[in-house]
């Protein structure tokens, strides 16, 4: 018994499928069957059951996967011990970003340190909600991500604030809102919003706060972008709401209403799973990010460059 032949198992019943476990693999179906058949003969019974559409496990097979995944990962955790006792440290790692950052997070130059540090280490990175990044993270298909903060975060998860700014309502000059200093949130009741889609930080903070006031916030377009929705309210298409930093960043294009009762602040963090198994490599990226990435609150933001 190889063990080769138990990570063939493994990967076609996860994938219910030779052709698709070969691909996974990087090697030719007729080898994934053939290490599998002679897996079957030194056991003496059938371990997959090749007679639907898609290949399933026997109750034999079924009864053997626990003890070949144990195997695995036996000798992943035996090459991971050594890594950490030599110092060196390599592997893959997954990290996941909310779509805008704004100038608060240099994704880009923390991964760019993290590769000078760990050349020998793969990064992979995606972009998504804020929602479902978390949940990747639970499930260990992430091992750090960027995250906007709303409401309880899910057990499990540690973070590191890294960005602590109010939102502000940002409209055109000629709009009658361009009047006022501030407004409550309660007057934007029936006026066309434009927000982040739903799963966003920004969204649910402004959902929540919507309903706390009694109104459903009339949404008359999202985008993924906070740019997007800044873009289109310069040009009159409705009320956006966006980070204080971003609205102020058009002069004479965006006035930028301060949001009072209540006010509305989002918050980006370095999030990471504090519980389950993490290799070395996630490891050392999340220590790495951490001292990268300052911690920052309301309180640091508003002393922050005061007179010693």
């Amino acid at each position: 018994m190889e063990l080769r032949q138990l990570e063939y198992l493994v990967t076609v019943t996860e994938e219910a499928s030779f052709t698709k476990a070969a691909a996974k693999l990087h090697v030719a179906q007729p080898g994934v069957s053939a290490q599998i058949r002679q897996l079957e003969r030194e056991l003496g019974q059938d371990l997959l059951d090749r007679s639907g559409r898609t290949v399933r496990p026997t109750e034999v097979g079924a009864a053997v996967l626990p003890y070949a995944r144990a195997a695995l990962a036996a000798v992943a955790g035996a090459r991971q011990a050594v890594e950490e006792l030599t110092g060196l440290v390599r592997g893959h790692v997954a990290v996941g970003t909310v779509t805008s950052l704004g100038q608060g997070v240099d994704v880009a130059g923390l991964l760019a340190d993290f590769h000078h540090s760990h050349p020998a280490v793969e990064i992979g990175l995606i972009e998504d909600t804020s929602d479902n990044l978390l949940q990747a993270l639970l499930t260990g298909r992430l091992d750090v991500a960027v995250v906007s903060l709303a409401g309880e975060l899910p057990p499990g998860i540690g973070v590191q604030v890294v960005v602590d700014e109010p939102f502000v309502v940002a409209v055109a000059p000629g709009d009658p809102l361009a009047a006022r200093t501030s407004i409550a949130l309660d007057a934007l009741a029936g006026r066309p919003l434009m927000c982040l889609p739903r799963g966003t930080g920004l969204r649910t903070v402004v959902d929540h706060a919507c309903a706390a006031a009694g109104f459903r916030p009339r949404i008359a377009f999202e985008a993924g972008d906070p740019t997007v929705l800044a873009q289109f309210a310069i040009r009159g298409l409705g009320v956006a709401i966006l980070p204080e930093s971003l609205a102020r960043s058009y002069p004479g294009e965006l006035h930028a209403v301060n949001l009072s009762r209540p006010k509305l602040r989002g918050r980006l963090a370095l999030a990471w799973r504090t519980e389950g198994p993490a290799g070395p490599a996630a490891r050392a990226l999340v220590r790495q990010a951490r001292a990268a990435l300052p911690e920052r609150t309301e309180r640091t933001e508003r002393t922050e460059g005061a007179p010693a």
